[in-house]
């Protein structure tokens, strides 16, 4: 059983058309930024300015990987990709994340050559001008991707946004330490500062890989399967004995859920099928993502008597005793559920 297709396709193609253009305002926001560093450091010529433009070449090839990986992972199933070509936007993450990595140890390189052999530092006040206006513009734009990347399950947007966000942070440090550096006359202070927050730029590169190899991996998403777990019993059905073997894989914006759904033995094909429907509106009503279910129905056993809240059962053998709270472990138990054991 699986969801509509034609309804599937349209919010997959609503979803990612929103999201490929955000990722291009995205990427203009790169540029423009990166041509305000430039011209900061020019007047200044500080190197903890350089190593923040340093990192917008480094937002503007991760903007415009990302454009690549949305128009790619849209594309539809072929006999090559049968479940799409979503992943990809993991392998965008993970070079982009890469790539912030490098930016840090250069701007680490640069710092010490600079702290060894320290320039005069120009317009301070016009570099800390510039620096907060983009350091605001970084914030804004930042927190929206990563909302709208959340909401539509878009790790490349999640990745871009809180590659803003951390660019900001790094921007804050950096005016700050000018600031300081403004008022106390230490030159040295601009080598330390840019080292200090190329530390961060590393970290926020670690973590970017770290969350596209485990897409990669299929790693279970906890936070995601926690939510599915509590959407299910909110809405939960007499006629549903247990969901068990559940498996959630990400393909981009594309979740693909796997389960078994266990229901009277009795039902015939038809009623089987009216509850697996029911399962699948419940998860399209309830989760904005585009979410491709693949549904295998189970008949009861004895064993499911006591945990059975349907009433009326023409056949039980067992008193009622007790009702099963799923949880993420035993709704992902390869097993259907029984007093004993759950």
């Amino acid at each position: 059983m699986h969801f509509n297709l034609t309804v599937f396709q349209k919010i997959k193609l609503n979803k990612t058309s929103e999201n490929l253009k955000i990722q291009k305002v995205i990427a203009v926001i790169a540029i423009v930024l990166f041509c305000l560093k430039i011209f900061a450091w020019y007047v200044t010529n500080s190197v903890a300015i350089l190593s923040d433009a340093l990192e917008s070449i480094v937002n503007i090839l991760a903007s415009f990987m990302g454009i690549y990986s949305l128009i790619l992972s849209a594309k539809p199933k072929d006999k090559n990709h049968l479940y799409g070509h979503g992943k990809v936007e993991f392998i965008s993450s993970g070079i982009e994340g890469t790539l912030i990595i490098i930016a840090g140890l250069f701007i680490i390189y640069k710092s010490i050559l600079r702290f060894n052999e320290p320039s005069e530092i120009n317009k301070i006040d016009t570099g800390l001008i510039l620096l907060s206006f983009t350091a605001l513009v970084n914030w804004v734009a930042g927190t929206i991707c990563v909302k709208k990347g959340k909401n539509s399950n878009s790790l490349v947007l999640i990745a871009s946004g809180k590659h803003l966000q951390s660019d900001t942070i790094t921007t804050a440090g950096i005016f700050v330490g000018l600031l300081l550096m403004y008022f106390l006359g230490y030159v040295w202070l601009d080598s330390l500062v840019a080292a200090l927050f190329s530390l961060i730029i590393i970290y926020s590169g670690v973590k970017i890989i770290r969350s596209s190899v485990a897409g990669i991996m299929d790693e279970t998403d906890i936070r995601l399967l926690g939510r599915l777990v509590e959407t299910l019993n909110n809405n939960r059905s007499v006629n549903w004995m247990d969901i068990h073997n559940m498996r959630i894989i990400k393909y981009g914006a594309t979740l693909h859920l796997d389960c078994h759904l266990t229901v009277p033995w009795y039902f015939n094909v038809n009623e089987a099928h009216a509850e697996l429907d029911k399962v699948i509106n419940v998860m399209h009503e309830n989760f904005d993502e585009s979410v491709e279910m693949f549904i295998h129905s189970d008949g009861c056993i004895p064993t499911s008597c006591p945990i059975c809240m349907k009433m009326d059962c023409p056949v039980r053998q067992h008193e009622f005793e007790r009702k099963i709270h799923w949880t993420i472990n035993n709704i992902s138990s390869n097993k259907k559920h029984n007093i004993e054991t759950v």
